[in-house]
Order: structure tokens, then C-alpha cells, then sequence
């Protein structure tokens, strides 16, 4: 069975950042990174080359594939912000219809730049992902 290619590192995620540019993408994914930091309450790591990622859980397949992920991240991509929403979307409607432009990927909510969209609906939306992780994956 394959490997996770997405696993921590040691980078710093400071280093990682000041490699961000233009410097209002690095603003953006700065106020970003204290969004998560403050929600999840979890230092931020460094996930593969480009990944911040926040908190960690376990998972098991019913396929037998197992691993660990990140209970909530971003990406500051060249064309986008990838955030990653691991609760998913389908119980959020409400919130998404509120939130401004965006586009949905399965676990991935993508926005050009916060400006564009409702800071405190996404606030809401990281926090709901966050409690459904707690209950589907309790920390020990």
C-alpha cells in the first residue's frame, strides 16, 4: 500500500511564507494563518512542499489504506487560495450562499483573495469543520 506524499516537515512555516508573493497574497495568507491558528488552537506545520496545516487526526479506509492528515489547512497557490475544509460542504449551503467568490472542491474551498469574500462566514465554516473533526475524530 502507498505512502501519504503529504506529511509534516520540519520547515518553518515562517520561512515557507516570506517565499509568498506578491506581498498582498503573503498578507492574506498571514491573516489566514491566524484564523486557523486561533480556531483550531494547534501550532501551524508545514504539510508536503506548500501545505499549513493545523491540528492532525488518524484515519482508516474501509479499503485497509491508514494515515494521518491535517484537521484543517491552506495553501497560498499561485492562482488561488486552497483552503482545506476537511468536514466538507454538504450541511453548509447556508453559509457558502453567504460567503462571496468561491469555488468548491470536495474538501477544498478556493478564493482569489479575502477581500472577496466574508471573513466571518469563513471563520463560521472553519469552525464547523473543526467540530465535526473533534467528533468523528476524537483527540486523544
Amino acid at each position: 500500500m502507498s505512502k501519504n506524499k503529504t506529511v509534516p516537515n520540519d520547515t518553518p512555516v515562517s520561512d515557507f511564507l516570506a517565499q509568498v508573493s506578491p506581498e498582498s497574497k503573503r498578507q492574506d495568507a498571514e491573516d489566514i494563518l491566524a484564523m486557523m491558528s486561533e480556531l483550531s488552537g494547534e501550532p501551524a506545520t508545514l504539510w508536503g512542499g506548500s501545505i499549513i496545516g493545523f491540528g492532525q487526526y488518524h484515519y482508516r479506509y474501509d479499503s485497509g489504506r491508514e494515515g494521518d492528515f491535517m484537521r484543517v489547512g491552506f495553501s497560498p497557490r499561485k492562482a488561488n487560495f486552497s483552503l482545506y475544509i476537511m468536514g466538507g460542504f454538504e450541511n453548509h449551503q447556508h453559509l457558502l450562499d453567504q460567503l462571496g467568490k468561491h469555488k468548491l472542491g470536495k474538501s477544498c474551498l478556493y478564493i482569489n483573495k479575502l477581500a472577496d469574500i466574508d471573513q466571518q462566514v469563513l471563520r463560521q465554516l472553519i469552525s464547523d469543520s473543526l467540530a465535526h473533526m473533534q467528533q468523528r475524530y476524537p483527540e486523544s
